[in-house]
């Protein structure tokens, strides 16, 4: 089984930025380690598109509904702003839902 690792740049804690190219170099630091994730999560729309047999299955309401459901919950527990958490993830599913469309086409289509 292969696994990934998460390489995230060395940065200041938010709370010892002393001036804004620190916070800038952890907001970037911290970006480049979200689109190391998000391709990660990208290869699992890849792997449910080819997974999934009838393409009808690629929207899942219930699945939606639950993925955000632990996210609020993850936010919660964390600090994260509910107010940031929700929107971001319901557009990064409706994106991912998008792509796994066009992933099952490509490849059963």
């Amino acid at each position: 089984m292969k696994t990934t690792t998460l390489t995230v740049d060395a940065r200041l804690a938010p709370a010892d930025c002393q001036t804004m190219a620190d916070v800038r170099q952890g907001v970037d630091a911290l970006d480049r380690a979200l689109v190391q994730l998000l391709t990660e999560r990208q290869g699992f729309m890849d792997a449910a598109a080819r997974i999934k047999a009838d393409r009808s299955k690629v929207f899942d309401r219930a699945r939606i509904e639950d993925v955000v459901d632990k996210v609020k919950a993850a936010a919660r527990e964390t600090g994260l702003s509910e107010a940031i958490a929700e929107p971001v993830w319901r557009t990064l599913i409706d994106r991912c839902i998008a792509y796994e469309y066009d992933s099952w086409d490509r490849t059963k289509g």
